[in-house]
């Protein structure tokens, strides 16, 4: 498995710290975040391949990430990221897409939704490389 690095931010630590866990006990180094400004902060540290953001956070929601993320990416390396939100909105769902979202994920979800998502990510990540 190669080294990924993800960071996952969300609001409820407890939610928070059992996906961590859990997704670091599949072999991924995992970095966390309690809102978007921590998230943002790391994201420009750390540069994680995966960022997956909970769409609702204080400081910074995960739309401002993103928006800010693809509009002055902090590495030159491609970042994938997941929205996941507890509004099941068709309307979030394309904002998040119009943003360059590569994966939305609705609330309540399981871990093995998580990890499914960083699979999908982790085969596209030699793709977009290559563009």
């Amino acid at each position: 498995m190669p080294d990924i690095k993800i960071l996952m931010a969300d609001d409820e630590p407890d939610v928070l710290a059992i996906l961590a866990k859990k997704v670091a006990k599949e072999g991924y180094f995992v970095l966390t975040a309690k809102d978007g400004e921590e998230a943002w902060q790391k994201i420009q540290m750390e540069s994680p391949d995966i960022i997956i953001l909970d769409l609702t956070m204080p400081k910074k929601d995960g739309l401002e990430i993103l928006r800010d993320l693809r509009a002055n990416p902090p590495s030159s390396k491609w970042q994938a990221v997941i929205i996941v939100s507890a509004r099941d909105e068709l309307e979030d769902m394309q904002k998040g897409y119009s943003l360059e979202a590569d994966h939305y994920i609705s609330k309540p979800c399981t871990v093995e939704d998580i990890l499914k998502a960083i699979r999908l990510m982790i085969a596209l990540i030699p793709q977009r490389k290559s563009k």
